[in-house]
């Protein structure tokens, strides 16, 4: 036994927005054991297994289309319009999971496009939220993930930039700066979930505290890959896993202090699981 000391991040887990989204689909779940939802609820393969077992069923946009007179669950990413307008035609029940922080910003946008204003997204290309996002503007939003897949010489000389609600706050204005200092106008409205952006400060507060630490994420979620690497900037022994079989004991000295935290798509339950599987090595 290495008798590893073992501490779980109390600040990790779901947000609030994916906290609805989940206990939407449980209810409904438990009471008639069947629910579509467009896409998973949640970045997190262990904890969309686990609703499966409950009656989930994961649906993508073609099967939306063909699905007649059933329920469907919105998660908490939020849809384009067309969505809604596939459910009316579909005789469809909608149950709208979006998270209220990304509603706010979708209609931010879209009152942004109906004032003719030249906008960019910094998000994740063909992230569901983004999809979303970019359709408040007939998809004339111009997405990018990383500045260097922005021209400079050829950008509007004024932009109003954007966010998606999970990305990295330091490097959204770190790009917002760049702009500026190319002799770009940019209006810049940070949008970024702040309930997401205060672990960054959290997590590298706990991170310096144990010998290593144990990122706890799903490999889709996009936070997760932030916080994985905010965590492993300030602690270099941090390993990402998706789930307690993928711990390797030759990570581990006898009586190392191990923080295990995750993102705001991992369940409580899947860390309280990986405590356990430390504590028997």
């Amino acid at each position: 036994m290495l008798n590893l000391n073992v501490t779980i991040d109390q600040d990790s887990g779901f947000c609030f927005g994916v906290v609805y989204a989940i206990e939407m689909a449980e209810d409904i779940l438990k009471e008639e054991g069947k629910l579509y939802c467009l896409g998973d609820i949640v970045h997190n393969d262990e904890e969309v297994k686990r609703l499966e077992k409950m009656g989930l069923i994961i649906i993508n946009h073609d099967e939306l289309s063909s699905l007649e007179n059933e329920k469907v669950l919105i998660r908490a990413h939020g849809e384009p319009a067309s969505t809604y307008e596939t459910a009316l035609k579909n005789n469809l029940e909608l149950i709208d999971a979006s998270c209220p922080v990304v509603l706010k910003l979708q209609n931010r946008i879209k009152n942004a496009h109906d004032k003719e204003e030249k906008i960019f997204i910094y998000g994740k290309h063909g992230h569901a939220e983004v999809i979303g996002l970019k359709a408040q503007t007939s998809d004339e939003a111009v997405v990018f993930q990383d500045i260097n897949e922005l021209n400079v010489e050829e950008l509007p000389k004024e932009i109003t930039l954007f966010s998606q609600t999970t990305k990295s706050t330091s490097k959204f204005y770190e790009i917002s700066d760049t702009l500026n200092k190319a002799g770009i106008k940019v209006n810049s409205n940070d949008t970024i979930c702040r309930q997401v952006s205060n672990r960054d400060k959290l997590l590298k507060d706990f991170a310096t505290k144990f010998d290593k630490i144990i990122f706890v994420s799903g490999t889709k979620s996009s936070n997760g890959k932030v916080l994985y690497n905010i965590c492993k900037s300030v602690n270099s022994d941090t390993h990402f896993i998706s789930s307690p079989s993928q711990l390797e004991k030759t990570w581990f000295n006898k009586d190392d202090s191990v923080g295990i935290c995750g993102a705001t798509s991992t369940p409580m339950w899947l860390m309280e699981e990986v405590k356990e599987h430390l504590l028997k090595l």
